[in-house]
């Protein structure tokens, strides 16, 4: 309901603010101007026999035609037109004719009918055998196999072994004892002592 009420403002808002464009002009009002015209066709050989006349004083059209209908008779219209309308006038002269129907009956011969020929039936050629060819097959020669030699086995040779050497005995060298001071004022006895055994 909400959206159909804001649709119609704003159509009524846009017919509001709608402005003709600038290359739009009014078109100018002329006041009516009399005329009159007139032109008929008569043709005796092609049966035409037509015309049209018309004219106005600027308010008032007044005018008339004629037409030869196929029956014989010419079709006269008067006609007026003003600010009530259009009004019309029909009248018909001459005498319509009518050609009477008077079809014209030729003498009817009734188709020749020919009976169709028999057919000639020829009997078909009888077939002609032809008995295949035989096949013919070449000698196949037998497959010759090669001597094949016997594998050569080689035994493997003994595995050489090999003595560790022996471990170089060490060259040891006993250490020289170092003395400090006078042994005999310190109370020490002068054997060396081996490193082994001090404690």
């Amino acid at each position: 309901m909400k959206i159909a009420v804001f649709a119609l403002f704003l159509a009524v808002a846009s017919a509001q603010y709608y402005s003709e464009p600038s290359y739009y002009k009014t078109p100018e009002s002329y006041s009516p101007m009399p005329y009159n015209f007139a032109w008929g066709v008569k043709d005796d050989a092609s049966y035409n026999n037509y015309a049209h006349s018309e004219s106005s004083d600027g308010n008032v059209v007044t005018g008339s035609y004629r037409v030869a209908l196929p029956d014989g008779r010419t079709q006269i219209v008067y006609y007026r037109a003003d600010s009530n309308g259009y009004v019309a006038d029909v009248k018909y002269e001459g005498e319509a004719r009518y050609p009477e129907n008077k079809p014209s009956y030729s003498s009817y011969s009734a188709p020749a009918y020919k009976a169709p020929s028999t057919p000639v039936y020829r009997a078909p050629a009888a077939p002609v055998y032809v008995a295949p060819r035989a096949p013919t097959y070449g000698s196949v020669s037998a497959p010759s196999y090669g001597s094949v030699s016997a594998p050569a086995y080689r035994a493997p040779s003994a595995p050489s072994y090999v003595a560790p050497r022996a471990p170089a005995a060490s060259a040891y060298q006993s250490p020289t004892p170092v003395y400090r001071g006078s042994s005999a004022a310190q109370g020490y006895t002068t054997q060396p002592v081996p490193l082994a055994y001090r404690g």
